[in-house]
């Protein structure tokens, strides 16, 4: 069990927080975090590229000029790859399949093993509450600056990314959060892994820790 300390939107400390070794204190493995990272970025991909072949293209029903006599090279259609507007030959085409299958154990452990990552380097800050009134943008930027500096975080970084980790309640602070630069707000039911690999630093509220040991506490995640 590691303590760890709270702190106030007045990046004020108000207590500690218990944190669980399944979630916050696992040694890292790289290579199940990298496969859980491309394994969510293969099953985002979307086919684009389409080509087709010569049974698709326009055309091709005569043949453009008898077999011999001409001078020309022989020729049996104007579908032929060879010729301008012609099909393609081995090109991309969009029944392909880019998803790639992780076990939930393992993604699971990937997600903690972040979290883990995160703690050790003291990238993380845990406040007690987020509750910005009205959703004011400039309320929540003095309060993510208060707290990267409390927790002297502030000059680790010259312009970090931020992640905003909530309860369930997060449309205020989502909408606080949609206009500032660097700063992603999530609940703790939307954490992956891409989200959680590209941001520096965590701020995490008391009610999304419950939920994250809750989720991935040793019942969950062995």
């Amino acid at each position: 069990m590691i303590k760890y300390k709270v702190y106030n939107q007045q990046a004020e400390v108000v207590g500690e927080q218990e944190l669980t070794d399944e979630v916050f204190g696992l040694t890292v493995n790289q290579n199940l975090v990298h496969q859980a990272m491309v394994a969510q970025l293969a099953n985002a991909r979307s086919v684009i590229a389409d080509t087709k072949d010569q049974s698709e293209v326009s055309g091709g029903g005569k043949k453009p000029w008898k077999q011999k006599g001409t001078g020309r090279a022989r020729a049996g259609s104007n579908r032929s790859p060879l010729w301008s507007g012609g099909g393609v030959t081995f090109g991309p085409t969009n029944d392909r399949n880019f998803k790639q299958k992780i076990n939930k154990k393992m993604l699971g452990k990937a997600i903690c093993m972040i979290f883990s990552d995160r703690l050790n380097s003291q990238d993380l800050v845990i406040v007690d509450n987020l509750d910005i009134k009205d959703s004011k943008t400039k309320e929540l930027k003095v309060v993510i600056e208060k707290l990267l500096v409390a927790a002297n975080q502030g000059n680790s970084v010259v312009k970090p990314r931020v992640l905003l980790l909530t309860g369930p309640s997060v449309d205020s602070i989502k909408l606080a959060g949609r206009n500032l630069p660097r700063v992603q707000v999530l609940n703790s039911q939307n954490i992956n892994v891409v989200s959680l690999l590209r941001a520096n630093k965590f701020i995490i509220s008391q009610p999304a820790i419950a939920q994250l040991q809750q989720r991935y506490g040793s019942k969950q995640v062995k």
